[in-house]
């Protein structure tokens, strides 16, 4: 069998299981009963000029929405509230309104700056459910082509991730602006 080898070097903290390397922010602004080690909480508190490093496209007075730095796929963005809640009955109805909102938002962006065919959005509530942060709601758009093969590897479990997190948040920062009315 060929065995492709593809340098991903990104993702060896989390099959390692370590703590995510979160870059060094002073964040001043915790919300009430946010988790000081929640990198979702952290996004939520820190000032604008930390969005860059922490991956932040996008925060409204609700919600939070990052560039996944252990992407299933190339544009893979959590959308999340701004409030440490675990289950979907914690959340507000107005808040409920502004994460989908950003969902259907943010699919436009990606479609129309990425040129993406479909999309797999989802949440996983609990960690028997696969929840990575049980304690912070986040939902997953992940971004699909004809042919991809990245959602659930075909070929020898080989996955191709084309463009660095730095560079999608430069691309999607700049089509979210253009986007804005």
């Amino acid at each position: 069998m060929n065995i492709d080898r593809l340098w991903a070097p990104w993702r060896l903290g989390y099959v390692q299981g370590d703590a995510v390397a979160e870059p060094i922010v002073d964040v001043t602004r915790w919300r009430p009963g946010a988790d000081q080690s929640c990198f979702l909480c952290r996004a939520a508190a820190a000032a604008p000029e930390h969005d860059r490093p922490l991956g932040v496209l996008e925060r409204t007075p609700l919600s939070v929405v990052v560039a996944n730095r252990y992407p299933y796929a190339n544009g893979h963005l959590l959308v999340a509230p701004l409030d440490h809640r675990a289950t979907l009955a914690a959340l507000t109805a107005d808040q409920h309104l502004d994460l989908q909102r950003r969902i259907t938002a943010w699919c436009g962006t990606i479609e129309q700056s990425m040129q993406a065919q479909g999309f797999n959005v989802g949440l996983n509530l609990g960690h028997v459910a696969g929840a990575g942060v049980p304690g912070h709601l986040h939902w997953h758009i992940v971004p699909r082509w004809s042919g991809d093969v990245n959602f659930m590897p075909t070929v020898a479990g080989v996955r191709v991730l084309p463009q660095s997190l730095d560079a999608l948040w430069e691309q999607l920062t700049k089509a979210a602006v253009e986007a804005t009315p």
